[in-house]
């Protein structure tokens, strides 16, 4: 293999897939020290990235507008780059052609991808239902094995001074952070429910709630309608590093199987997961050293009933959330 001097790695999903993905910006850092990594994102999300040690430039895909009219730019874009390595983390056709149309010499990705036969290396997406089923940071890492020593695979975010400097204020006292909400509704854990377990978290515990704009229709009605009046809702009013700083000292994080649980392994921070309709065994578990799942404890036949969360309960009764017990959540207060 020539010199490596210039890496592309490509994740344009979700915000959680790109957190998953920052174990192999660190594999390949570790291997090839002095070569300049880029990252090619969905745009919008670049913030995440911020300040990243290990990258040299993160570039953005836009989605919403003309789509495969940027698709061509950013294909040109990467081909005028020179890249010698470029590491497609995702299986569809669209960022197959970027990676098969780059030039590079090292060409590697899923062999799902419809354009695996033109790269040089490919590995499997192994993904069920069982407990072998390796966590998605491995499956990540496993496209770049045969080339890289890629030991460890806790994601990895660096918040800046500025960031912490943020949300000092709300660090006076003891506190847990809460993400309320999913884009899925069976990923969600019902908004009723955390309102019996915030009217039952004990005096002298503060509560933040977090998320983006759009999950403050959830925090509202938390807020509406819980007896609990150390409640603070910042959803929409933080950043996601700034996020990522705040949850980093909480006592607990509570959150739904989402984006909001890799931030949380990415900062090491504790955290307790609700799976609803999915389950840890796909491979989305919690990585941080303080962290536990709480899930429905009967074995229910319709669950889990997908890989990804649907808008609506297939069969109606909701069972895989609403039989949770909340003193599976009392208990992981600290």
């Amino acid at each position: 293999m020539k010199p490596i001097r210039k890496i592309l790695i490509i994740q344009t999903a979700s915000i959680g897939d790109v957190i998953l993905a920052t174990p192999v910006i660190e594999a390949l850092h570790k291997s090839y020290p002095n070569a300049l990594i880029d990252f090619l994102m969905k745009d919008g999300f670049q913030d995440l990235l911020d300040g990243h040690p290990h990258l040299h430039h993160i570039l953005g895909w836009d989605k919403k507008k003309d789509k495969y009219g940027n698709l061509r730019a950013i294909i040109k874009y990467v081909r005028s780059q020179r890249y010698d390595m470029v590491v497609n983390l995702q299986r569809f056709f669209s960022t197959g052609l970027i990676t098969a149309f780059s030039g590079a010499a090292v060409r590697a990705g899923f062999s799902k991808n419809p354009m695996s036969f033109m790269f040089t290396h490919s590995a499997k997406h192994l993904i069920g239902n069982d407990q072998s089923t390796p966590h998605e940071t491995q499956r990540n890492l496993s496209v770049i094995n045969s080339f890289t020593n890629s030991t460890g695979n806790r994601p990895a975010l660096y918040p800046d001074q500025k960031a912490y400097a943020k949300v000092s204020q709300f660090k006076t006292g003891k506190y847990i952070c809460i993400a309320p909400a999913s884009l899925w509704f069976t990923k969600q854990f019902p908004k009723e429910k955390w309102v019996d377990f915030i009217d039952k978290v004990p005096a002298g515990i503060n509560i933040i709630l977090l998320g983006s704009k759009a999950d403050q229709q959830v925090s509202r009605y938390i807020v509406k309608n819980t007896s609990n009046d150390q409640v603070l809702d910042l959803c929409g009013k933080l950043t996601l590093l700034e996020s990522a700083a705040l949850i980093r000292d909480a006592s607990m994080n509570y959150v739904n199987d989402s984006a909001v649980l890799h931030l949380c392994s990415a900062m090491n921070a504790p955290v307790t997961a609700v799976f609803c309709s999915t389950v840890p065994a796909f491979g989305f578990r919690p990585l941080s050293d303080d962290s536990a799942v709480v899930e429905v404890k009967e074995q229910l036949s319709c669950r889990p009933c997908g890989l990804h969360g649907k808008s609506e309960c297939p069969e109606g009764h909701f069972k895989c959330a609403q039989n949770i017990d909340i003193d599976d959540l009392l208990n992981r207060l600290k």
